[in-house]
């Protein structure tokens, strides 16, 4: 008893700690996280602002050099130098210039104003003029007037770039904090959801631990205790009934081993089946038969047994229905009935006692490992609480389905099984 509560102070004592350890892993799963996104979201930002930028000017640059080509026309048609205006002045100028670097003909706004910019022809740069405080993108152009080499050069302001850049800066600004914080948002939910499925895992493997080492205690004792009481009065000893405790207790331990062995193939999805077409009904005939040759079990009824050919493993549906009929008779009163139909492509077994039944608030609970609802009836007589999950695990690897409920006309449980019926 000492040891059992140690043992649960310890499992309580591992269990906060592990909750400690899942908390600290989800604070930095999700600051990394949010880290991450940042940081792509940052360099993505930037990304967008210079490209945006770029994409921008080369509009402004573009609509400059048509400006300027088209006075270059005018001037290469022969006609002279033209008078030059904008449409804004507050946003263009336009000035002809010749290779001496004077000023030929310029448009109002940029009248008596030296060469704004000196620049070869086909080239562009940004310049400060006295027009207007931020800086104008100029291009230059070159045209021919007779012997002269003239160059027409465009400026006009970047302004809308700058707007438009500053919108989508702001913009950013104000998203990024948003993003990161959605993004903490889903990765904390997403990461304690994580974290609470490794938990129950971590408690059940803790608990499935603590009570297999438990069945495992039982039988050890047992043993223990007979060849102590043996080799302290060797006159008295039975020899043979002591080798028949150590023979029942070590077959089953045996058969606990082979039960945690299965399950343990069960969570490595490493159940491997040697499947072909059977007929369900014959195993069912034959575990009714061996239940009968006890003779002090209860009735076992089986009347309703019909055809039932499925494709499966024989062994691991020979053990699905031997639990079933076992579990049955352990909890029966007085009577076992066992039903067998096929219809739409299925098989079902119904397996049915008139025992006390399971309240219906724990029958999901009934297929977890090492549940015994009838906690005081004896270790012995009331099994390790793994025929159950073993027959979930062995049907669900089938492809089938395996239910309780209440057996309509015996009043106590009704474990149903479900299988594909067998191809013709």
């Amino acid at each position: 008893m000492a040891s059992e509560m140690a043992g649960e102070v310890a499992g309580e004592r591992a269990g906060r700690g592990a909750g400690a350890r899942l908390r600290a892993v989800r604070v930095r799963a999700t600051l990394i996280a949010v880290l991450a996104v940042a940081l792509a979201l940052v360099v993505g930002g930037v990304a967008l602002v210079l490209a945006l930028r770029a994409e921008l000017s080369n509009d402004v640059r573009d609509a400059a050099r048509i400006r300027a080509r088209e006075v270059a026309r005018v001037i290469e048609a022969g006609r002279g130098v033209p008078e030059v205006s904008v449409t804004d002045p507050d946003e263009e100028f336009l000035q002809v210039v010749d290779e001496e670097g004077r000023v030929v003909a310029a448009s109002s706004n940029a009248e008596g104003l030296p060469a704004l910019a000196r620049l070869r022809p086909g080239g562009s740069t940004e310049v400060d003029t006295p027009l207007d405080e931020d800086p104008f993108l100029v291009v230059a152009v070159g045209a021919r007037d007779g012997d002269r080499r003239l160059t027409v050069l465009d400026g006009r302001t970047p302004a809308g770039v700058a707007e438009a850049t500053s919108t989508v800066t702001r913009l950013l600004l104000i998203g990024l904090p948003v993003l990161l914080v959605l993004a903490a948002a889903a990765t904390w939910a997403a990461v304690g959801r994580a974290l609470r499925r490794v938990a129950r895992a971590e408690a059940a493997q803790r608990r499935f631990v603590s009570d297999a080492s438990h069945e495992l205690r039982s039988p050890v004792a047992t043993v223990r205790q007979h060849a102590e009481v043996a080799l302290a009065h060797p006159g008295r000893a039975d020899t043979g009934a002591l080798a028949g405790t150590v023979l029942d207790e070590a077959m089953r331990m045996q058969r606990l081993v082979d039960d945690l062995l299965l399950l343990a193939r069960a969570d490595e999805d490493a159940i491997r089946l040697r499947r072909r077409p059977l007929d369900l009904d014959d195993l069912v005939f034959e575990e009714a038969r061996r239940l009968r040759e006890r003779g002090d079990g209860p009735r076992i009824d089986s009347a309703g047994v019909s055809a039932g050919r499925v494709l499966g493993d024989e062994d691991t549906l020979r053990r699905v229905v031997r639990n079933l009929a076992e579990n049955a008779a352990r909890h029966a009163r007085s009577r076992v009935a066992l039903t067998l139909v096929s219809a739409g492509g299925a098989v079902r077994l119904d397996v049915d006692d008139d025992g006390p039944g399971v309240p219906e608030g724990e029958r999901g609970r009934i297929f977890e490992r090492f549940v015994r609802l009838d906690e005081a009836r004896a270790r012995g007589e009331g099994g390790a609480g793994l025929g159950l999950p073993i027959v979930a695990e062995l049907v669900a690897a089938h492809g089938g389905t395996v239910t309780v409920g209440t057996a309509p006309e015996l009043g106590g449980a009704r474990f149903t099984v479900t299988l594909p019926a067998a191809g013709e």
